[in-house]
């Protein structure tokens, strides 16, 4: 069994819209969130054998909150192309690549397609990812080629504003 976790980037800012997106940084509620859902992770003993992320700003920011409360080394954060503006296709096809050694495996990257993705591989319907929210699946599967369709199951469901 490997256990996957999709994270939603945390909240970021609109403030200069001369930014292009890729380069919008996290915004005060992101900064504040980021840490809270860590936190959470940390609590339930959950961490990563891997984080692999967006290389937006945005959400490498938060993949390095998470990495340091979850004490994960920030030179072992993994950025990958695919998963910015990505699809169903672009998130099966980046976690088939990785190798079996990883069994718990953290992916922060962006809405419609995270969300997109929880729905194609997961036993629940999300109709939203919020920023920072994560999704706790076990994959019924041993090696990371084999995700498809409805191969996990939904431990749980996070986001912020269940804790406000």
């Amino acid at each position: 069994m490997k256990k996957l976790f999709l994270i939603r980037h945390a909240k970021s800012s609109w403030k200069n819209p001369e930014l292009e997106d890729f380069d919008r940084p996290l915004n005060k509620r992101g900064k504040n969130d980021a840490p809270l859902m860590a936190e959470l992770l940390k609590e339930e003993n959950m961490f990563p054998d891997l984080i692999l992320t967006s290389p937006a700003k945005r959400a490498f920011q938060t993949a390095v909150i998470f990495a340091d409360i979850l004490n994960y080394s920030l030179e072992k954060i993994m950025l990958h192309k695919r998963l910015y503006e990505p699809d169903v296709d672009d998130f099966e096809n980046v976690l088939k690549n990785i190798t079996d050694n990883i069994n718990t495996l953290f992916v922060i990257s962006h809405n419609p397609g995270i969300t997109a993705f929880n729905n194609y591989i997961s036993d629940k319907r999300i109709d939203n990812i919020p920023t920072t929210g994560i999704c706790q699946i076990e994959l019924n599967i041993k090696s990371w080629k084999k995700i498809s369709l409805d191969c996990g199951k939904i431990l749980s469901f996070d986001y912020p504003k269940k804790y406000k």
